[in-house]
């Protein structure tokens, strides 16, 4: 009997843009499972169900698409501070000011968690690259969280400490989530930042 050869499953025609978001889809799902050193142009493929030159044919090669993945998760991760932070702007002493902003941020982690997982919890392998944007999206958050509570501390409080302090309650406990959800749920960390703050927040000032 002759030999059938069983062709690969064609893969259907889509827009340029389509293909580009499932491309992008793929490598952060790698990463998130994999880590960086699991992605590359044949485990994209092979993650979407195309051929390699399905994948060139949208990026020149694995350095230009890691590339557009960066651009696009950092995008997404500073749009939903920021919208964490207009929400929590129009508040009024800092214990409100943090308490809404890590409510905020909570249910973004907890609605997106390819976007933060690579973030605060850089697996191993991450390129140097990678770190230094996430170190200098860290800084700027800072100063964002510092022009925050200046709105709502006394002029005496230093705000540039206080800042670097809130940063690093909610990297840490973005972490705990990511890592631990059913032991660290949202509400028990967001109590958690309230009971943080009154350790930080300076007392107020005697009549």
């Amino acid at each position: 009997m002759p030999t059938v050869t069983k062709r690969r499953p064609y893969a259907a025609r889509v827009p340029r843009e389509v293909r580009r978001e499932q491309l992008l889809d793929a490598a952060i799902a790698i990463i998130d499972r994999d880590g960086y050193g699991g992605v590359s142009i044949d485990a994209i493929a092979r993650e979407v169900g195309v051929t390699r030159p399905v994948v060139y044919g949208v990026f020149d090669g694995l350095g230009p698409l890691l590339s557009a993945l960066l651009d696009r998760q950092e995008s997404r991760a500073l749009g939903q501070l920021e919208d964490a932070f207009a929400e929590a702007s129009g508040a009024g002493s800092l214990e409100e000011i943090v308490v809404g902003t890590a409510t905020r941020m909570v249910e973004a982690v907890t609605s997106d968690p390819q976007t933060w997982r690579p973030i605060l919890l850089a697996p191993h392998g991450t390129p140097g690259p990678v770190r230094d944007r996430i170190d200098g999206d860290r800084e700027a958050i800072r100063r964002r969280i510092a022009e925050l509570a200046e709105l709502g501390v006394p002029g005496t409080a230093d705000v540039e400490l206080l800042s670097h302090a809130v940063v690093a309650v909610l990297e840490h406990f973005g972490r705990l989530l990511l890592e631990d959800p059913d032991r660290f749920s949202a509400d028990r960390l967001v109590a958690g930042v309230r009971a943080v703050l009154t350790l930080v927040e300076p007392p107020a000032p005697r009549e």
